[in-house]
């Protein structure tokens, strides 16, 4: 899930760190004296220029990930054993209870199923086919987009292909859409592939992640872009009224470009095609039966129709719904600590376990899913008694929002109240600002997230979500990992998946740099994501890496350093523009 981050300088990190104050933690100044910096917490407290590295156990962790490695059969398993898994499926539950069971069976104790909440239907998808009958015969290539209603058996109809921008355009199909088969969207551009689909990151492209990023020449308005994607909802949301009142049989969407890989025959059946956001609430699903097309196919018919050549359809969309208010479940265990001072803090390691439909979610995220789980494996079977608790937790609903691990955080470390100053509801969600944040116990005792969402592709890093004081830690596991690739320490954000409801918090997330692969050209919610696109020995490697950072996470003496806790308010008051600063400027009447 693509999100809009705010990159903060070093100066405003150390000027916040120098007037930090925490609900949880601070000192009432009337009732007692200042205490010393020695009493603060280790995580906002001095660290130790040197890390106590344990080499024997990085060989230990090295000889058991690459010679005795069990990735390869987890990700068969998750992937091939049980397939697609959208939340609030059967499929899904599937996952989680086998995800809860594994982790019991390699010696994990407490392996339970966390209820995070309620959301929405639980559908999955039994057959979707469709043919040009009419000017000649051929069959489509289609799926039937998440939580569309089923057809009734196979239906036929003429083609019509709406594309529109205006809600305005909608005039001339008035009185014309009765029983049949729309063709919704613009025909899509298919590029030449002039380059490879398949790509590792160069010594030179790793380098750059370690400078200050400098913002792109033409890059995108994102006020704009909201503001033009809020009209298209409008228009979008007019035309399924129409579409709805007027009795359409069946509404067929192009799948998305796909970038570089758009126009070879993939079908991308994500949120990018969905026809409403929050699809899977009864109460704004969509009610006609919807599929996703090929852009090869879809294109031919658009331009049939453009050139009033007759086209009639035959489609067949046949899925099931299985409730109505299906709650998301995450899968969390752990190996526990046995430190008496440190057992109760913890360290943490996951991946989001759902996906979409098209594939079968082997790198979106299959792949970081079973990472996680050979990575415990790992530490259990090397008979591994860590100072502080290791936990693993799986996600779901993170394809529609970061469910999961919001839900997580929200009951375990802390919660925003409303702001003072809400957004308009236009504002996209995870644009919205936030109130006062009220933390746990919980959250003082949580020492570290690590995520790995990004395919198949080994680690060549870790960003540090501006955690600036957490590089020089990082720098140093590393330096026994670079035969490994492993190298690259940037300071950057990186959006999109799960770390981030760690980093909204104050709690230090992060997410691995991993080689892109064929990730975003090909696999990426695409019905090209399975098995066959996996590479066991990058999924070894990565195995070992999130061991080996788990392992030296349990074992230090303090906690991992975290960035100034958050203010969200302040924070946008501070970034608001001043006003009459400008020298000679006229004052307005």
């Amino acid at each position: 899930m693509p999100f809009v981050r705010t990159l903060v300088r070093w100066s405003c990190f150390t000027a916040a760190a120098a007037t930090l104050a925490i609900p949880s933690i601070a000192a009432d100044k009337k009732a007692a004296p200042k205490e010393p910096v020695a009493a603060m917490p280790s995580y906002y407290g001095p660290q130790p220029a040197t890390e106590s590295l344990d080499l024997s156990m990085y060989a230990r962790i090295r000889e058991e990930g690459f010679r005795h490695s069990h990735v390869m059969e987890f990700a068969d398993a998750l992937t091939n054993g049980i397939g697609p898994r959208l939340t609030g499926s059967p499929n899904m539950k599937k996952a989680n209870e086998w995800t809860r069971d594994t982790l019991t069976k390699v010696g994990l104790e407490n392996a339970h199923l966390e209820d995070w909440g309620e959301f929405g239907m639980g559908w999955q998808q039994i057959n979707t086919w469709g043919r040009i009958v009419t000017p000649d015969s051929e069959p489509l290539w289609l799926q039937a987009a998440p939580w569309s209603p089923a057809t009734n058996g196979p239906v036929t109809g003429e083609a019509v292909y709406i594309n529109i921008s205006d809600v305005k355009d909608l005039d001339k199909y008035k009185g014309k859409l009765k029983g049949r088969i729309v063709l919704f969207g613009a025909i899509r551009t298919t590029p030449d592939l002039d380059g490879p689909l398949f790509h590792r990151y160069t010594e030179e492209e790793l380098k750059e992640m370690e400078t200050y990023p400098e913002p792109r020449a033409g890059a995108p308005n994102v006020q704009q872009l909201m503001a033009d994607r809020m009209r298209m909802r409008q228009v979008r949301t007019e035309a399924l009224k129409m579409m709805t009142d007027e009795g359409v049989a069946a509404i067929i969407t192009p799948t998305r470009d796909g970038g570089k890989g758009g126009g070879t025959g993939i079908i991308f059946d994500d949120n990018g095609a969905n026809l409403v956001t929050g699809a899977q609430k009864k109460e704004v699903a969509v009610t006609i039966p919807n599929a996703v097309m090929m852009i090869e196919h879809y294109n031919r018919i658009a331009r049939l129709l453009e050139h009033n050549v007759p086209v009639t359809l035959e489609v067949n969309i046949e899925t099931k719904f299985t409730g109505d208010h299906e709650h998301g479940f995450n899968t969390v265990a752990e190996i526990p600590g046995n430190d008496p001072k440190l057992k109760d803090q913890v360290v943490m390691v996951g991946g989001h376990l759902d996906s979409w439909i098209s594939g079968t979610g082997a790198t979106d995220n299959g792949a970081g899913s079973v990472v996680a789980m050979e990575a415990v494996r790992i530490l259990k079977s090397l008979g591994v008694k860590p100072k502080r608790t290791i936990r693993i937790a799986l996600w779901s609903g993170e394809e529609q929002g970061l469910f999961g691990s919001q839900g997580y955080v929200k009951q375990h470390f802390g919660t925003f109240a409303e702001p003072e100053h809400p957004d308009a509801p236009s504002v996209p969600a995870f644009m919205r600002t936030k109130g006062k944040l009220t933390t746990t116990k919980e959250w003082e005792t949580l020492d570290a997230y690590y995520n790995l969402d990004n395919g198949t592709g080994r680690i060549r890093g870790v960003y540090t979500q501006e955690n600036y004081a957490i590089a020089p830690i990082f720098a140093q596991w590393l330096a026994p990992l670079k035969d490994l690739g492993a190298t690259t320490i940037s300071y950057r954000n990186t959006g999109g998946t799960d770390h981030l409801s760690y980093d909204a918090v104050g709690l230090p997330g992060f997410q691995y740099i991993q080689d892109p692969m064929d990730y975003e050209t090909r696999t990426h919610h695409s019905d090209m994501d399975t098995f066959d696109r996996l590479h066991a020995t990058d999924l070894e490697q990565a195995a070992v890496i999130e061991a080996i950072f788990l392992y030296n996470t349990s074992e230090r003496e303090a906690m991992m350093p975290r960035k100034p806790f958050p203010h969200p308010e302040l924070d946008k008051q501070r970034s608001a523009p001043l006003e009459g600063i400008y020298p000679n400027a006229a004052e307005t009447k």
